[in-house]
């Protein structure tokens, strides 16, 4: 584990904190919307009740020869009763005038009231909170209303609110503490299948060789699918790596040892004395080179992972960058070089050096198995179906046989006798083609061979409008200077001119 790792949090208690959140927001909203509900229903309650005893007192007061007289029922006051004991007050009075009860009980004013209708309210009385109730009523032959009113205090209604709010809050504690004990076997049960994904992982730690095959834990949920794919993405991409990796080594040891050991003998012969192994020695050198370039470029065309990343590549300046680099070669080897493109170019999306790569190592090929003399062609077309790039020689071309062996690693063909070569020249061409998505043509011409790279339209885009317009040949043939229609790219910095004049050098 590393060192420098912040602590981990475990995924189960994220979980459960993530189901505890809300459930106890919720709780609380509960409680919040239960406690206004309970307040409400003792309020209603014990209203109804007070309003009970308002109206049974009220119905006794009567009109007896012209006086209001009034007969208080003990059962009305045996309403109010409750464990609490609460203090009832009361009072009747017509107009201004106390008949009986509480005088110094708060009295509303006569306009305050409605006939027959029992008002409710809140209000202090001997430092205490009360709840009075109180009415209006027209009695005939009498021409002041009588006002009746009955007054309880709180205890009561607060020891009730308080034990249904008790009884709400326990309630809600169990719920949660039920909610609580369920959810951990939940979530046990539903990690589960990460506890088998990570057990699968794991047991891979405790083989000797590194086992880069795809997990293949069984069932999964949704949810893990894309990781377990992932996953396996990224094993498989390990695994290539690791093959071609492999594969370079084992490439690498095998070609190099024969170039290596003729450098050795070559130079204890330059030990002793012996002029002659000079040159020897830089020919082995230079073929060692090529071998090492050859083979890191192979390595690179085979890269595993993904498809390489596209940008705008303008071919025809390609073209000239690569023919720049064989110049020296071409001069050497007595053949002359043609490109023909169009003039505004024929820009393509894809991957600048692996291209350069194709075309390096098809112009190599071309020039490296023809005879002196003979004449090399690079054409860059548009077609209905994309862009057309080839590399065509007159050389003696290769039989069948040989053209169905074209692209295995290290292949000698039958042209290739007494040549310095690798045999990765079309293998490497092959790699990359297949990793641009081009398609790759091996064809005799009699005389000669073509290679042909065909790059979809999809490939092409819009930046790729060069369509219908003439081609333009350059090179021996026009005598024209590349650098006429180089890439403005900074990447594409290339001495034009003196492959221009080295390609009109070389046929004299």
């Amino acid at each position: 584990m590393r060192a420098d790792r912040p602590r981990a949090v475990a995924l189960r208690t994220r979980l459960l904190a993530a189901l505890l959140a809300p459930l106890l927001a919720i709780a609380v909203l509960l409680g919040l919307a239960g406690a206004a509900l309970i307040s409400d229903v003792v309020r209603r309650t014990n209203d109804r009740v007070l309003g009970g005893a308002l109206g049974a007192i009220a119905e006794t007061v009567q009109v007896e020869r012209g006086e209001v007289t009034l007969d208080l029922p003990p059962a009305a006051f045996g309403m109010l009763e409750n464990n609490e004991r609460d203090n009832v007050y009361y009072r009747i009075a017509v107009g201004t005038r106390v008949l009986t009860g509480y005088d110094d009980l708060p009295a509303p004013g006569v306009d305050e009231l409605a006939a027959e209708t029992p008002r409710f309210r809140y209000a202090q009385f001997r430092g205490q909170a009360v709840r009075i109730a109180e009415v209006r009523r027209e009695l005939p032959r009498v021409d002041v209303p009588v006002i009746v009113q009955v007054a309880e205090t709180l205890d009561g209604r607060t020891a009730l609110r308080r034990r249904l709010l008790g009884a709400l809050l326990g309630g809600e504690a169990v719920l949660v503490g039920v909610a609580l004990l369920l959810l951990r076997p939940a979530l046990a049960w539903s990690l589960r299948p990460l506890a088998r994904l990570r057990g699968v992982v794991a047991a891979r730690d405790t083989r000797a060789t590194p086992d880069l095959s795809p997990l293949n834990p069984g069932p999964l949920p949704a949810e893990l699918l894309p990781l377990a794919d992932a996953f396996d993405n990224l094993l498989a991409r390990l695994d290539a790596a690791t093959a071609g990796m492999r594969r370079f080594t084992a490439d690498a040891s095998h070609q190099m040892r024969t170039p290596l050991s003729v450098l050795k003998i070559q130079v204890a012969l330059a030990r002793r004395g012996d002029p002659a192994a000079l040159p020897e020695i830089a020919d082995a050198a230079d073929r060692l080179e090529h071998l090492v370039a050859q083979l890191l470029a192979l390595a690179r065309a085979e890269e595993a992972g993904t498809s390489p990343p596209l940008e705008p590549v303008e071919l025809r300046a390609l073209a000239i960058v690569v023919l720049n680099r064989r110049i020296a070669q071409a001069i050497e080897a007595g053949v002359e070089v043609d490109l023909r493109a169009p003039a505004e170019g024929v820009t393509i999306a894809s991957h600048r050096t692996l291209l350069f790569e194709i075309l390096s190592n098809l112009v190599d090929n071309a020039i490296r198995y023809h005879r002196r003399g003979g004449n090399v062609m690079i054409a860059i077309e548009r077609a209905a179906a994309g862009v057309i790039l080839s590399v065509a020689d007159d050389g003696p071309g290769l039989s069948d046989a040989d053209i169905a062996r074209a692209g295995e690693r290290f292949a000698r063909l039958a042209t290739s006798a007494g040549v310095d070569g690798s045999g990765l020249g079309l293998a490497i061409v092959r790699s990359a083609a297949q990793r641009l998505g081009a398609s790759v043509e091996i064809e005799n011409t009699h005389p000669g061979l073509r290679v042909t790279l065909r790059f979809a339209e999809e490939a092409c885009g819009p930046a790729a409008d060069g369509a219908g317009a003439e081609p333009r040949r350059e090179g021996h043939t026009s005598g024209r200077s590349p650098n006429e229609s180089a890439s403005a790219d900074p990447t594409l910095v290339s001495p034009a001119k003196s492959w221009s004049s080295r390609s009109r050098t070389s046929r004299r």
